[in-house]
């Protein structure tokens, strides 16, 4: 199962349009390591030493307004601006939930294309939880973002983006609670993070690189989900940053899970959980294994004992979790929540069984909060 990327089904390449690749974003500071952010402004035939000022406007005091960056030039400024900070997405619309602790942004990019971002505030720590991709071609038919197709990757600089505007709400004591910090990022937003892995693990990097040259994040904080791109999990695992892995298994058996995640046609249940299970063993970090609850779908009380099972034949439980998610279904669809004590006795056979479960706080279901919902209803 080591084979290379290229050889997965075409469902995973970006889309092309009409005269060929698309058009990419504008180059980022976030896009470069700090040597590559002195060499682009030089090219540019500014000062390269310039560069580390930006970054720190851009990481470290969250500065959007170029007339708050006074230490540069007034007559490079704009140029310097334009060189490394270029506008990436425009917020189109922002709602909130829970009194305001939770803030949903659907963001337009240059070319048009959608995407969602949320902050979620919860006593003592805040979670931003980021798209990579605008759609996704996964195809799972009970997801907004996964019915929609994929449209393109998102660029690192895009996917930082959206922690960077989060972490400014925050400072600004925008959001509730008073001023704070981001302390997790989950890569759970729209489209399969596995397919855009470069970007997704530069936006990692850029989120953990000290400041000013990142965030500063720890990577313990950061959550890569996938639905199963077994060589892609396997990369992860020897790139030496801890961060959880989270799978979205949603199914023990083959046979539903080739419906409900049309990957596992490709990588059965037993490869797919064999790859999370060694990343726990190489890495010492406990997986996650994320199951959408779904009425008559995959709730049954002999699936729980299914997974269980299947969890335990890659040893003990202290290398998984499993995270319950009550369905937050899209309108019109037959895919909706499993009823709370069909819910609860799922619960009760993991933890007779000996596996560490809880059920997710869901939050945003009145703005649309399962992702790609919103994008959906703009488009």
């Amino acid at each position: 199962m080591d084979e290379p990327i290229k050889t997965l089904p075409l469902v995973f390449e970006e889309p092309k349009g009409p005269r060929g690749p698309k058009p990419k974003p504008p180059r980022h500071l976030a896009d470069l390591t700090p040597a590559e952010r002195k060499e682009r402004l030089e090219e540019l035939g500014l000062p390269g030493f310039r560069a580390k000022q930006l970054s720190t406007h851009y990481f470290s005091r969250l500065v959007d307004d170029p007339a708050e960056m006074t230490d540069l030039p007034a007559e490079q400024r704009d140029e310097l601006v334009a060189g490394l900070l270029p506008t990436l997405m425009t917020p189109l619309r922002t709602l909130e939930a829970d009194r305001g602790t939770t803030r949903k942004t659907l963001w337009k990019l240059f070319d048009g294309a959608l995407v969602e971002s949320v902050l979620m505030r919860y006593p003592g720590r805040t979670t931003m939880c980021v798209s990579s991709q605008a759609g996704c071609g996964m195809a799972c038919p009970f997801c907004a973002t996964g019915q929609g197709g994929l449209e393109r990757n998102m660029s690192t600089a895009e996917i930082v983006e959206q922690v960077v505007a989060g972490a400014r709400s925050l400072a600004r004591d925008e959001v509730p609670g008073g001023p704070g910090r981001v302390s997790n990022v989950v890569f759970m937003g729209m489209g399969e993070p596995m397919a855009n892995y470069n970007a997704v693990m530069g936006a990692v990097r850029r989120l953990t690189d000290t400041s000013p040259d990142g965030l500063g994040m720890s990577a313990r904080g950061i959550t890569v989900s996938t639905v199963g791109l077994v060589p892609r999990m396997r990369q992860l695992a020897d790139e030496g940053i801890p961060v959880t892995l989270a799978l979205s298994l949603h199914a023990p058996d083959d046979e539903l899970r080739n419906e409900l995640v049309p990957i596992n046609t490709r990588f059965s249940v037993a490869e797919t959980v064999e790859a999370a299970w060694d990343y726990a063993r190489k890495t010492k970090r406990r997986v996650s294994i994320e199951y959408a609850m779904m009425r008559g779908i995959n709730d049954q009380a002999w699936r729980a004992d299914l997974l269980a099972d299947v969890l335990h034949s890659y040893g003990d439980w202290g290398w998984v979790h499993v995270n319950l998610i009550p369905l937050n279904p899209t309108p019109g669809s037959k895919w909706t929540a499993s009823d709370p004590r069909d819910e609860k006795e799922f619960v009760r056979r993991l933890e007779a069984k000996g596996v560490p479960t809880t059920v997710r706080d869901t939050r945003g279901r009145e703005i649309d909060g399962a992702c790609g919902q919103l994008a959906a209803v703009e488009s």
